[in-house]
């Protein structure tokens, strides 16, 4: 097993360890690592739902939600919602951290608040119970993409040790820069892939959201396949119009889950699509088609 995807699974492992009361902090050990035994009910696959999507209820209606139609997490959280969602039994695979997307690590003039929020906001995160925090690239505003990935390399190589110190890695989304967020800089895997190469650190990795890079890049399940030992989560969502995971949107997600699942990945799905009519229906026919099952 490649290394990157070794760490995905020890930080994923911690995660689940999260949903049943173990501390977070905790040294992720040799046993922990690689692949993770299915579920009960025989999924590849575990699945989570993006806070920000059910952005209109409070969450402890979201909790009753997710455990109603028995997903495995919530994630985009702050640290008081994380402890939440811990002590109803649910792990946070991946928490909010320290950039904005417009306002990320390409550009060093933000590196020094960055880094200020990542001191006071790893240890929280830990501490509450997640094992991933998310970054972005920010958007171009005239800087050229070479250099603003280099500029995230160094941002990163800042940033990784004080994720170190709380046992966190770092994921960075991959966005459309077509349709959601016009001028984003970290819009396409071969940019995230160079970046990735350029850190050399296990800790970081890719949240490859398969929403976004069918809109900018499309043949999904070959850029999967290759990107695989970089990836440590993935997001979902319908297309065209980030709707739930219907027969209305173009990409057929039971053929992409087994593809993931192929390539030796049993972390989480998190599912960021905007449900249209019935949370609790548009979530269980999401959960039904990402098993990673064939």
């Amino acid at each position: 097993m490649e290394r990157r995807q070794v760490l995905a699974a020890g930080l994923l492992a911690a995660a689940a360890r999260g949903a049943h009361g173990a501390h977070a902090c905790a040294p992720l050990s040799a046993a922990q690592f690689g692949s993770r035994t299915p579920k009960d009910d025989g999924r590849l696959l575990r699945q989570s739902v993006a806070r920000w999507c059910l952005n209109s209820m409070p969450i402890e209606q979201a909790i009753d939600l997710a455990k109603s139609v028995r997903l495995d997490g919530i994630e985009l959280l702050d640290p008081a919602d994380i402890q939440k969602v811990r002590a109803a039994k649910l792990a946070c695979p991946v928490a909010n951290g320290p950039t904005t997307i417009a306002d990320g690590l390409n550009r060093l003039e933000h590196h020094d608040d960055i880094m200020k929020r990542a001191e006071n906001l790893f240890p929280q995160i830990s501490e509450a119970g997640a094992p991933l925090a998310i970054v972005f690239a920010g958007d171009r505003r005239g800087l050229d993409d070479a250099n603003g990935l280099q500029n995230c390399v160094i941002g990163l190589k800042r940033l990784l040790p004080i994720a170190s110190k709380s046992n966190l890695g770092v994921v960075m989304e991959l966005l459309n820069s077509r349709v959601d967020h016009k001028d984003h800089m970290g819009d396409r895997t071969a940019w995230g892939l160079q970046l990735c190469e350029a850190v050399g650190d296990h800790r970081f990795g890719l949240l490859f959201d398969i929403y976004h890079m069918q809109i900018m890049e499309g043949d999904v399940i070959r850029t999967i396949q290759k990107a695989a030992p970089w990836i440590l989560h993935y997001h979902t969502a319908g297309v065209p119009g980030r709707g739930p995971l219907d027969t209305k949107q173009e990409l057929y997600y039971p053929a992409i889950m087994q593809a993931i699942a192929a390539t030796g990945y049993r972390g989480f799905i998190g599912h960021e699509f905007m449900p249209n009519k019935d949370s609790k229906a548009e979530l269980r026919t999401a959960i039904a088609a990402c098993t990673g099952n064939p």
